[in-house]
């Protein structure tokens, strides 16, 4: 396990890191189970985003984290310390919620400060924490300004510094861009990026917005129905999805997902037969497949227009997006998929095109959904190890 070092500015020095363990947390409301049998190993210093639709547990999971909401099985530790049955506030946490939660009638720095004196921190060193936090989020010259003179962007950078100054060993943030515009989110992912490059200290972030978890995290959590469908890093998702939910959730547009049956297998390839074509696709190694019926994906940019291509269709609709094309094609066997082109590709509505499908480009998912493992070319396997990022959780 690789652990982070200290990034930040001398004047933050003795932060403490941690690592986070979750082991077989079960929580129910009621007769309804919402997180199931959740294990997970978070390295310290990292950039942790739990990913996943509404409704998968993702928040819950978090709240259970803080201590806003009691376990109904299974224990979690920071560091050392088991902090199952602790307060929230005697765990060594800062959350930021989703809508800031700012105190209207306080001005900035008394709103960064109010956790601190409550605490009965000296006068000098609340005042310390605040200046360099607010000097780390570019809001020193907004320090005596009320809430409701600032942007949504100022907000939310006065809550994160409110957690920044509490110096905590573990930062949870709880969808804080959702409330922002959409220029605005890609300024403060921005900033939040260069936020923990600076600070490096372990920060777990929930979002149902795969862009923000693929550019902001070190490791991506993706939960499914309130359980782990997959950990990895970013890229490793995309290009190595466990199942056939993470092949689905993860990239947009998204993969294209086609039955298929298969013919022959070995155990580096299986060849398949899909709408009338023969498709033998290289495997890295894989156990035999029992049932014929699997089903092949194929991301929307490495599906090729191709005049001996495999597949034939009629495009639905065209998008012209500038740089590229979106083009919805209906197939002739039945079903549909997404092929993304050159934006000067001459492809428009009611044409008639055939489709190659790369045999190293595409997935293949067994009866149960489970992934057969794929072998990548050595570029795209050396951006899925990146030694810089944290290795695989134990």
């Amino acid at each position: 396990m690789k652990t982070y070092s200290l990034r930040f500015c001398e004047s933050w020095e003795g932060w403490r890191l941690a690592e986070l363990r979750v082991t077989g947390l079960w929580k129910a409301f009621g007769a309804v189970e919402v997180l199931k049998g959740i294990d997970l190993h978070l390295p310290d210093g990292a950039f942790v985003s739990f990913l996943g639709p509404s409704g998968c547990g993702k928040s819950t999971l978090l709240r259970c984290i803080a201590g806003l909401e009691d376990l109904t099985e299974g224990a979690i530790h920071m560091g050392d310390r088991d902090i199952t049955q602790l307060p929230s506030a005697r765990r060594d946490i800062a959350m930021v919620f989703q809508n800031y939660a700012l105190y209207p009638h306080m001005t900035v720095r008394k709103n960064m400060a109010f956790g601190l004196a409550l605490n009965g921190m000296p006068r000098a060193e609340i005042d310390r924490r605040v200046a360099l936090a607010a000097e780390t989020l570019r809001i020193a010259d907004l320090l005596d300004r009320k809430p409701r003179q600032l942007s949504g962007g100022q907000r939310q950078r006065v809550a994160i510094g409110r957690a920044i100054t509490r110096q905590p060993q573990l930062f949870l943030l709880d969808e804080p861009l959702s409330n922002l515009d959409a220029s605005l989110r890609v300024t403060m992912r921005a900033e939040l990026a260069a936020l923990h490059d600076r600070l490096g200290v372990t920060m777990v972030y929930v979002t149902h917005d795969q862009v923000e978890a693929m550019t902001l995290s070190d490791l991506v959590v993706v939960l499914d129905k309130g359980r782990v469908a997959q950990v990895g890093r970013p890229l490793e998702l995309f290009h190595r999805p466990a199942n056939l939910f993470v092949a689905g959730f993860i990239g947009s547009p998204q993969m294209n997902l086609l039955p298929a049956s298969v013919i022959r297998q070995s155990a580096d390839d299986i060849t398949l037969a899909l709408h009338g074509a023969t498709l033998t696709i290289p495997t890295a190694g894989h156990d035999p497949i029992a049932a014929p019926a699997v089903t092949l994906g194929i991301r929307p940019d490495r599906l090729e227009i191709a005049p001996d291509g495999d597949l034939s269709g009629t495009i639905r609709l065209a998008e012209r997006l500038g740089t590229e094309n979106h083009l919805h094609i209906d197939l002739e066997g039945g079903g549909s998929v997404t092929c993304i082109t050159d934006g000067t590709h001459p492809a428009r509505a009611r044409d008639r095109v055939r489709l190659r499908i790369p045999p190293a480009d595409a997935h293949v998912f067994d009866g149960r959904g489970n992934a057969l493992p794929r072998r990548l070319d050595p570029a795209t396997q050396a951006l899925i190890t990146d030694t810089n990022r944290p290795a695989d959780p134990a």
